[in-house]
């Protein structure tokens, strides 16, 4: 493990990713390795977790190509140095930030969506300048397989490297050092991830998940709500870690909508859901087991419920009448379960959700506007999304990222560029006159009127856009008038 490290941090510091020709170039080749090699991707998706097929085409495939036209698009203008407001005493000066890549690259990738979760943090590590070393799940080995053998055939291998393996290669691969790891996965790992950084203080952003909610009012367009909700749990058999978890509404809107989602489970996955090519299989044995006897301890009213243990499969299944003690609201589901706990109104709700962890995202259905705000104002969520869910993903101008247990930093487009990079702060001066005679009063001796007009020059005040110009057309008159 410390000979690919050490290779790639000689790569960096010899200046090979720093170049945008070289990030854009590497971008581009990771745009064309999925588009020349779609149908295996579909493939291997299809036997770690047989994913159907437009599921594999559109929320990884096609997701994770639009997120690396992005970075191709836009990470060149993202590179810029951005220039920041001055005081009065640095109103000659060049103040402005400088966006420096950090050097070398964990990424630690998931099982649930093996492609984009693991390609799209490493194209935005690559956009930023770094090496960047990429750890794909041992649970979904054939896509670990796939991304194994075709991107050193397709990047550079000196700066963009593969390592394959289950714990005992990533115990190992901690011990290293690097500049940023980049995980998403369990809290549980996330907190060993977190731990293994401390050795060499380094950052890290942790893309966790946890329960995410669903509040529906009484307002809400239930055949709608229904449709939305239904399609948010069940693509990738509600393995997504923004799934929603469990539903908050009053009885009689658990009632109404669980009817509507019984009767759309029919409609699009047939009498018999098993059979349909639409849904997905549980990742292995072990979640198969996690979640059958999550079914089996509950006490709420269980709508569906067929398990069948020797295809790993959980048919879409609501568990109504649940309390706040339920096996099915101890810990993150991450299957085709949807638990409904009872609420007066959004009050309610609020209180419920700030009793337990911080979610990844709180998803809200209603036509009002007060239902919105008050979710909005009083509750703590890494996103909120109001009458949908999930489609927040395909908008990389919002930052995506948990808070407090769900996760810490945040990353897609831009926020992935600025995750994998450093803020340089860079002050630069000449050697004028002016501006010489501006910063005197620092000098000593000192003296009460120094004190006095360098706090003055200093003052932290709101400066008049004309005013800011005002020294610029002084020096331009003056070395206008000497031409003469």
């Amino acid at each position: 493990m410390n000979s690919i490290v050490e290779g790639c941090r000689k790569a960096f510091n010899d200046g090979t990713t720093r170049p945008l020709s070289w990030r854009r170039k590497q971008l581009e080749n990771l745009l064309k390795l999925l588009e020349e090699n779609t149908a295996a991707f579909v493939a291997a998706l299809g036997k770690d977790l047989r994913k159907p097929e437009q599921e594999s085409l559109t929320l990884e495939i096609e997701y994770t190509k639009n997120v690396i036209r992005g970075f191709i698009n836009y990470f060149e203008d993202w590179a810029k140095d951005e220039y920041v407001e001055k005081n009065i005493l640095t109103m000659l000066d060049q103040t402005y930030i400088h966006y420096d890549p950090l050097g070398v690259v964990l990424v630690i990738g998931a099982w649930n969506y093996p492609l984009q979760l693991s390609l799209a943090p490493f194209a935005g590590a690559i956009s930023a300048g770094n090496s960047v070393i990429l750890k794909p799940s041992e649970l979904a080995p054939e896509s670990s397989k796939l991304m194994e053998e075709l991107i050193p055939k397709y990047l550079d291998p000196s700066s963009c490297k593969v390592i394959s393996g289950g714990v005992p290669e990533t115990t190992e691969l901690l011990k290293e050092k690097f500049d940023h790891i980049f995980f998403t996965g369990s809290t549980h790992v996330g907190k060993i991830i977190r731990e293994a950084s401390n050795k060499h203080l380094t950052p890290v952003t942790l893309e966790l998940g946890g329960k995410s909610p669903v509040y529906v009012c009484e307002s809400a367009d239930l055949v709608i709500t229904a449709k939305r909700l239904l399609w948010a749990k069940m693509i990738n058999l509600g393995q997504t870690c923004i799934a929603p978890d469990y539903v908050l509404c009053s009885p009689d809107v658990q009632k109404k909508l669980v009817e509507k989602l019984t009767a759309l489970v029919t409609e699009w996955y047939g009498e018999d859901p098993q059979k349909s090519d639409n849904l997905c299989r549980i990742v292995n044995r072990r979640n198969f087991d996690r979640l059958e006897e999550i079914l089996n301890k509950t006490r709420g009213k269980v709508v569906g419920g067929k398990v069948d243990e020797n295809d790993l499969f959980i048919e879409p299944t609501f568990v109504t009448g649940v309390k706040n003690e339920d096996s099915t609201m101890q810990t993150e589901l991450f299957g085709p379960i949807l638990p409904f706990v009872n609420v007066k109104d959004q009050d309610e709700a609020v209180d419920f959700i700030n009793a337990r962890d911080k979610p990844l995202t709180l998803y809200i259905f209603t036509k009002k506007k007060v239902v919105e705000d008050t979710l909005k104002m009083r509750t703590s969520s890494g996103s909120i999304v109001i009458n949908d869910a999930i489609v927040h993903l395909s908008v990389d101008t919002l930052p995506f990222g948990g808070v407090g247990p769900s996760g810490m930093g945040c990353y897609h487009g831009r926020y992935s560029f600025q995750t994998f990079s450093h803020r340089k702060s860079v002050l630069a001066r000449d050697f004028s006159m002016f501006g010489e005679a501006l910063g005197a009063s620092r000098y000593p001796p000192y003296s009460m009127d120094k004190v006095n007009r360098t706090n003055m020059l200093v003052k932290n005040r709101k400066i008049p856009k004309m005013i800011r110009l005002i020294p610029y057309i002084s020096c331009f008159l003056l070395g206008l008038s000497t031409s003469f």
